[in-house]
Formats: structure tokens, sequence, C-alpha cells
């Protein structure tokens, strides 16, 4: 069973309250999962007021000028701390796989009849997977982290030797270690191997620090414990893993650690329970999502806006069925490169059927139909299409890695001179859609021609050449991946930003010469030759499904406004009032707001509180006086209250904060929702 305690050497509860901000960057983790700068945080908490929240209501203006005072005389927000990389640290990627080392010599130390597999470096840490009767308990990890310490103490140095392979088989044999005779056999020379002291040593290619003494006790930490299948085959022995963490300073290991809890309180899997967005039924099969009402509703609003921003850039929706003959996938190559990851085949009538796991081939077949003429070029087609892939139960998280999931496709397909505009038109989309969500912040990469390829090398050329050329007019700062592209064509990636600084893969623009090829695509040049198209796959979100999961972490539940599943909350103190509010939520569906009336019968406070946990922007308090003068006592989750507000008004602001997408606070009063 998995341990979710932390065995951290020195105490780091500190208080941590400052205000969100955007910066620029220039650092680039190499990793999607590496955690790089971080950006402050805003608290995130409402405090409930002792006394009746509708007493004593400030002015809204009041209340706008007392915070802006409040800011003018805080304190600025100390720097964030950076955090070394891997890729930017080597000594630190030495210090994280010598203390594997350390910890795998203390679990045998501890465990005598514990095998040892591997244990490698990962981005935060380390980890190191063990055979051992059983499985190990939290208490166990806090003696291991204890005898670690005394390895460390005792300042061993590390001695790489080379060795024949026969000496190593010897060796290995000697101290019966089957997982080590394994991989023994899949290296090649020269074979290493790396003492601690004279006291233990393992099959390892390096690197390390020269001694454990250069490790910290009390910058290192023990996180959890872990299955993991031996090679990752299912039908292979269960293993122990246990991962840690390992930093150059304890300001770092405390800065990671609450970094690491920040991003355990945004967990989307628990607030999309908590908030009624999404569930996973195991009734149902893992990877599979259920969307909830209010789920739905921001879901709604995402693919609107979508296809709204492609149908005014010239785009075409498409819609494409979700099974095909097996012989499309034949022709598509997915049957014989991509099987592991589709679904069975099923019998139709005599006929073998698959769930798509990409929309691309359907797309294709439409382009076929019918002889197509350069004048026609370049043609946008956009689609919101499900796709299954198979994926191992193991690996599947929350929304992130799912089974069932839509992606948000399109397929240009274009002369290769009007490449590059094309690609210069895609980042443009894709930077006002993600502007719109609030990440204004990418780290690119083109990836380029590999070894094994499709495609001749001046299409190659043109093509690599168009991405590059489109990022630089873009101005764009970017990184080059050689070699990373696919073997049908160059590509370029984007990752977005967070709230806390974490890095997500995104947006994909990938050049493809190889289904124009397979599916034979031509159409009627200038000169009356036939030609094959260029063909370019682009995504924005990724998938509608892990684009939500970012947001819903980035934003820790509390939606803007306008994409708010519940945009205003009304909360009747009487039953006569009730009515009143019904009329209000009404008169606000019919402008298109997402508004709801608490009909719990409970007391104003638990109501309030209830809204709160609910992270709904604004509530608007309805007793007999605000009946009576046709007002709304309004409190926003960021300002706090902001007094009584002509009904209307109350609307019509709402209105035109969602089509700005701007806060409630940030309208004025006396501006027209036209």
């Amino acid at each position: 069973m998995a341990s979710r305690l932390l065995f951290v050497p020195s105490a780091w509860t500190t208080a941590r309250t400052s205000w969100l901000r955007l910066r620029p960057s220039t650092a680039r983790p190499s990793s999607p999962s590496a955690l790089p700068t971080l950006v402050p945080l805003r608290r995130l908490s409402v405090s409930v007021a002792a006394k009746d929240p509708r007493a004593a209501p400030a002015p809204a203006a009041a209340a706008s000028a007392s915070a802006a005072a409040a800011a003018a005389t805080a304190p600025p927000p100390p720097p964030p701390l950076v955090l070394p990389t891997n890729d930017k640290s080597p000594h630190l990627l030495r210090m994280r796989h010598t203390a594997a080392h350390v910890m795998a010599m203390a679990v045998q130390r501890l465990f005598p009849s514990a095998h040892v597999t591997i244990g490698p470096w990962i981005d935060n840490g380390f980890y190191y997977d063990f055979d051992v009767a059983q499985p190990f308990t939290d208490r166990d990890l806090k003696r291991i982290k204890k005898e670690m310490d005394k390895i460390i103490r005792m300042k061993l140095p590390l001695l790489r030797e080379e060795i024949s392979r026969a000496e190593a088989r010897h060796r290995i044999e000697q101290i019966d270690e089957p997982y080590k005779l394994e991989i023994l056999s899949a290296i090649s020379e020269p074979i290493t191997v790396y003492h601690i002291g004279d006291r233990w040593w393992d099959l390892c290619a390096g690197p390390h620090v020269e001694h454990t003494g250069m490790l910290d006790p009390k910058s290192i930490a023990l996180e959890s414990v872990a299955g993991a299948y031996w090679r990752g085959d299912e039908n292979k022995a269960m293993l122990q893993r246990i991962y840690g963490t390992c930093w150059e300073s304890p300001h770092q290991l405390d800065e990671y650690l609450h970094r690491k809890a920040e991003a355990k309180r945004r967990d989307h899997r628990v607030l999309g329970s908590k908030l009624g967005l999404f569930t996973v039924q195991e009734e149902a099969g893992g990877g599979l999502v259920f969307w909830h009402p209010k789920g739905a509703r921001v879901r709604r609003v995402m693919e609107d806006f979508w296809k709204e921003q492609h149908m005014n850039d010239g785009y075409e929706l498409l819609y494409t069925p979700h099974v095909a003959n097996v012989k499309l996938w034949k022709t598509s190559g997915h049957l014989d490169f991509y099987s592991e990851s589709m679904f069975d085949q099923m019998d139709v009538e005599g006929e073998e059927y698959q769930l798509k796991p990409m929309n691309c081939p359907f797309h294709c077949l439409v382009f076929k139909e019918g002889l197509r003429s350069y004048r026609e070029l370049p043609l946008r087609w956009a689609e919101l299409g499900t796709v299954y892939r198979y994926e191992r139960s193991g690996t599947l998280h929350g929304l992130m890695r799912v089974r069932g999931f839509t992606q948000d496709d399109a397929h240009i397909f274009c002369l290769p001179d009007q490449l590059a505009g094309e690609i210069k038109r895609v980042l443009d989309l894709t930077e006002s859609i993600l502007g719109r969500f609030g990440f204004r912040e990418y780290e690119i990469m083109l990836s380029t021609r590999p070894e094994k390829s499709v495609g001749s090398n001046d299409i190659w050329e043109r093509a690599t050449n168009a991405l590059e050329e489109a990022l630089k007019v873009k101005g764009w700062d970017y990184s080059i991946d050689d070699g990373g592209g696919a073997f049908y064509g160059p590509k370029i990636d984007v990752k977005i930003k967070d709230a806390i600084g974490r890095l997500w893969q995104c947006s994909t623009i990938q050049c493809d010469f190889n289904l124009p090829q397979r599916f034979e695509l031509e159409y009627v040049a200038k000169d009356g030759s036939r030609q094959q198209p260029i063909m370019v796959h682009r995504a924005i979100f990724g998938s509608v499904e892990r684009f939500f999961g970012i947001l819903v972490e980035s934003f820790a539940g509390e939606f803007p406004l306008w994409l708010a599943p519940v945009q205003l909350k009304l909360l009747p103190v009487t039953d006569e009032s009730r009515a009143y509010c019904e009329k209000v939520a009404t008169d606000a569906r019919k402008m298109g707001l997402r508004v709801e009336v608490d009909t719990s019968g409970e007391r104003l406070g638990k109501m309030v509180r209830n809204t709160e946990q609910e992270r709904v922007p604004l509530m608007g308090i309805v007793g007999a006086a605000e009946v009576e003068n046709g007002t709304i006592s309004v409190r926003s989750r960021k300002t706090g209250d902001l007094g009584g507000i002509d009904t209307k008004e109350t609307l019509e602001k709402i209105e035109v904060a969602v089509k700005k997408s701007v806060d409630f606070e940030a309208v004025d009063d006396k501006r027209s929702p036209c």
C-alpha cells in the first residue's frame, strides 16, 4: 500500500502569504515535470464575518479605495526561490544518483533479504525498486532514513571499477541478485560498478559524488512508497518503489515540499469531486470521465469559445465517426505502429471494426471526397473529436491520463508556399486561445528530422524552415530538439506555465508528409499536374479533459467569472425573498448568465460558508430591504462586500464582465452592456 507521509529532517512550517503575480521568465526546464520558478501565491480562503454579512455593507468605491491603500502600504513580496534542475546543475544530478545508492545500501543493511533492481535520479529526486517479502511501512521509511543519515556521516568514498562481463556475472551470482543478472545481459561494455567504501556495491554507469559526506541529511527526504512492476510489465514481479527527494540545501528542500503541498491542495481529482465537476466511475471502467452539471457548464463554455475562435479564423467544423473498419487503420498505419494503444477489434457482420485513437485518417477521407484544386487550398478543418486509447490501469490519473478523451483537433491541407503563413496563423490562434484562459508564459520546442523519416530532404528543409520562421516572426524564444521530430515531419510543442509555475505540455503543431502519401491525397496544381498537399496536424488544448484538469489546478477551483459554472449565487434571507431571487435568476439566465438560488433553507451564515466553499465568484444576499428597493447585496469572492447594488445593474455588470473576461469589480458602473 502506498505511503503518503513525508519524512523531513527539519521543521518547515512557515507562513507563506503573498500575492499572485505574473513575471517574465527565461528559464526553460527540459522536462515537463520539472518544477520551475515558483510564482508567489495569494491566499485563496475567504473568511466568514462573525456578524451578519449584510450589516453595514461597505460601498464598492470605499472597498476599492481601502484595497488600494492596503496594497500601497504592503511590503513587496520576497523574490521566489529558483530551484535548480538536473540539467542546470550536474552536481545536483550526481547527489541524487548517490542518494539512491545510499538508500539501497541502507535498505539492504536493514532488510538483508531485499533484492535490488534499479535506482535512477529523476526530476526532483530519485527512487529505487526493491523485491521484498512485505511492503514497506511508514515506520520502515523512518528507519531507512535514519540509516541513510548514518551512511552519509561516515563519508564513505564512491569508487568506480571497470570489470569484465564474466567477472560481473560471477560477483552478482555470489550475492544472489537475479534482477542485476537480467540487467547485465542487456547492457553493453564497458561494465562498471560503483562501491560505497568497501561495504556495498552496485552495477552502475554513474555519475556520483566523491563521498557520501557530500550529501546533507537535512536536504533529503523519503516521500512515499508505491508498487511498480518489474520492467513495467504487469506479468512480472510487483516491486516496492521508494521515492525520495534530494536538494543542495535544506532551504531548497523546504521550498520544494511547500510547492508539493500546494500542488496537492490544488489536485484536480479532489477538487473535481468536491466542487461537483466530474468523477471517474470505476463501475463503468477506469479512465472514463463522467462530466457532472457544473463541470459540463465549464466544458460547454470552453468548447463554444474554441468553436467561435476557429470559425472566426477561417476553419470549418467536422464531425466524424467514433469507429471505423480495420481497413482504414491498415491504410493509415495505425494497425502496424499504434495497435498496442488501440482497443481490441469488434466483429460487425463479419467485418472488423475498431474505436478510433486519432481523428486524422477521417479528415483524410473527407479530403479525398472529390477532386481538389489548388484554388481551394488551404483547407482548415477542425473537430472536437472523441478518441479512445488503451492505457494501462496503473498509468491512469484523473483527467490527465484517461482512456476516452476529446481532442481539439484540426488539420490544414495547404500548398508548400502557404505553409509558413499557416503556421504563423496557428501560433496567433494558439496565443489568443491560451491567453483567454490566463496562460501567457510558454516554453517552446522545435523538433527536427530524426534519422529514420519519410519525405524528401527538400520538403523537410522547407517545413522546418517554415516552422522556425513562424516562431521568429512571433518573437517567441524556443529550443531545438535536434532529431526529435516524428518520422513523418517536424513539429512545435508548446508548454504552458500555470499559476504555481508548473509546466504542462498542451499545444502541438505537426507537419505530416506520411498520411497524404498513404491516403494518396492529391490536388490539381496550377500547371494541371497532380500534387500532394502538405498536411498540418494541430491541437491547442491538447485534449479538453486534460486542459480542464490543468485549469482546475491552476485556478485552485476558483474559476474566473466568465468561466465559472455558477457566476452568481443568490441567498434568500427569508422565505418571502426566495420568490424574488427566483425571478432574478430567471432574468439572468435569459441574458446567458449562470445563476443559482440557494434553496437549502439554512441560516444565512451557513449559506455564505457553503457558497464560499463552492468557490462561486459572486454571491447576492437578498432580504426584505433588497426586495423593497430592487437591489442585491453583492459580495465578491475576491474583495468581499460591495454593498447594495440595483438588481438590473448587477446583472448588466456581470454581462459586461463576462464579455470582457474581467472581474465584476473592474466594470465601470456607468458602462453600457452593449
